[in-house]
């Protein structure tokens, strides 16, 4: 795809995101698997059924756009995720695995918070205003998420980790 303006990037930058979106929902099935933390699993469940939500609102977002939903492979997703896997092979503690979950969990959302903040801006922009609507959205469920890890980490899992 050349890139000749700002629709162009943010068209690139959208399929990166709905790619991204896809592998997170292979991804989290195994978190919340490896996690001992009732609390932690909960938060991984109750963010699958966001991220699904999500790629339902990236689907509207290329309609509004007149273009196909479909991904391009997100090289970065899919390293973050490969790092995470590789921590859930390691022989650790319950406590310290669920920390580790959490920093993975919370570089993903970062990763998002990064993704969504930028095609907000072309949206803007652009004068996308239907579409800016429903990236904001999304940009605010992945901030309440890493608050809601960190929440996380801070009152048990890290606490746990600790001894």
């Amino acid at each position: 795809m050349k890139l000749n303006n700002l629709n162009d990037l943010l068209i690139h930058e959208l399929k990166d995101i709905y790619n991204a979106e896809q592998q997170i929902t292979k991804a989290l099935p195994k978190m919340m698997k490896a996690t001992s933390s009732n609390q932690l699993k909960k938060a991984f469940e109750d963010h699958l059924m966001v991220t699904e939500q999500q790629i339902e609102r990236l689907e509207k977002v290329f309609e509004l756009m007149g273009e196909k939903a479909k991904g391009e492979k997100c090289k970065a997703m899919e390293g973050i995720i490969r790092e995470a896997e590789s921590m859930m092979e390691e022989r650790a503690d319950a406590s310290v695995m669920d920390a580790a979950l959490i920093a993975s969990a919370q570089r993903v959302e970062h990763y998002e918070i990064a993704a969504y903040g930028t095609v907000c801006t072309y949206a803007k922009q652009l004068g996308m205003n239907d579409v800016l609507k429903l990236l904001l959205k999304t940009l605010d469920e992945e901030k309440k998420t890493d608050e809601l890890l960190t929440t996380i980490a801070e009152s048990s899992v890290n606490i746990k980790a600790e001894r």
